[in-house]
């Protein structure tokens, strides 16, 4: 009878590790950090590591609806890079608010093309946003000749706020919040939310019950675009120039963010609160070993072994439960 009551509570504690393991991956990447570096807490480095995570976070609300539906996006990175150059060529004939819409608009008809081919011809997601992540990385390159674009000088009101602050939190962040409150809310509150993870949960279902999935797989890759724009003006904004080799890579750090949040890349699981979270824990994943001095090409090792190990997790808590 002990024995059994025992194996009911480690069995219980192990649910409740794979249940919450991505709040409690983060609390552990915080005790971590703090116990190696002394400079980690700080408000320099803090409000620093802010800054950097900021992009992807707001690319991975929109890849986190995309993976909902069982969908990937890998042209995210690209786009960033194609907005980025876009952005900073267009501040130099026209004003910015203009160019900021033009970019914009760039990064939406990429992410509509990936969704009218997915959603309207059923081609692999993964095939076409590969393809469409060579093609619009290959534009970036055209249309900058191959170099970085400096953003004009009439354009430093965008600079200025991709470099300033504002209560001594960085400017950009505070689109990274809002754009995780929106997909919060969209998620939990909204009949579009609870039809996209249907979606991932059971697609045929959901088209037997007279709801246009067309629609709805469509416009996930709509807003993924369009975050990917968002995140490539934000970058030029930061580093003051458009450049086609931006976000190379970015799309890995997005998936494994969505992934460590515990998101099911077969679709119909996962939350904008924990896919936040996974973009703090990657972030502090790479600001630790920044400040501790470890080569950047040991930091994709790491994030391709948590990637590992989150979706094992998965399965684990698919399995017990």
């Amino acid at each position: 009878m002990i024995k059994t009551d025992r194996k009911i509570s480690f069995q219980r504690v192990l649910q409740f590790l794979a249940k919450h393991n991505t709040v409690i991956i983060f609390i552990v990447m915080l005790v971590i950090s703090a116990i190696v570096s002394d400079v980690f807490f700080t408000s320099a480095n803090l409000f620093n590591l802010i800054r950097q995570v900021t992009p992807v976070g707001i690319i991975s609300m929109g890849m986190l609806l995309v993976i909902l539906t069982g969908g990937i996006d890998l042209s995210v990175g690209s786009i960033v890079a194609m907005t980025g150059v876009l952005c900073a060529i267009f501040t130099s004939t026209m004003s910015l608010p203009v160019a900021i819409l033009l970019s914009l608009s760039c990064g939406i008809l990429t992410g509509a093309v990936s969704g009218y081919l997915i959603s309207v011809h059923k081609m692999a997601p993964f095939i076409v946003t590969l393809a469409l992540m060579s093609i619009v990385r290959g534009s970036g390159f055209i249309f900058s000749k191959g170099a970085p674009v400096t953003v004009s000088d009439n354009a430093s009101a965008l600079t200025d706020f991709g470099s300033g602050s504002f209560l001594g939190f960085p400017n950009p962040a505070y689109i990274m919040i809002l754009t995780f409150i929106l997909t919060a809310v969209l998620l939990k509150y909204n009949v579009f939310g609870r039809i996209i993870i249907a979606i991932g949960s059971n697609e045929e279902a959901v088209r037997l019950s007279g709801i246009k999935v067309t629609a709805y797989k469509l416009s996930v890759y709509i807003i993924c675009g369009g975050l990917s724009a968002i995140a490539g003006i934000i970058t030029t904004a930061r580093t003051s120039v458009g450049s086609p080799v931006m976000g190379a890579g970015m799309e890995l750090d997005v998936i494994a963010t969505v992934v460590i949040g515990g998101a099911s890349l077969s679709g119909g699981k996962g939350t904008a609160v924990n896919t936040l979270l996974g973009v703090l824990i990657l972030g502090m994943i790479g600001n630790i070993m920044n400040l501790i001095n470890i080569p950047a090409y040991s930091q994709q090792i790491i994030k391709g072994l948590i990637i590992i190990i989150a979706v094992m997790l998965q399965r684990f808590r698919i399995k017990d439960s």
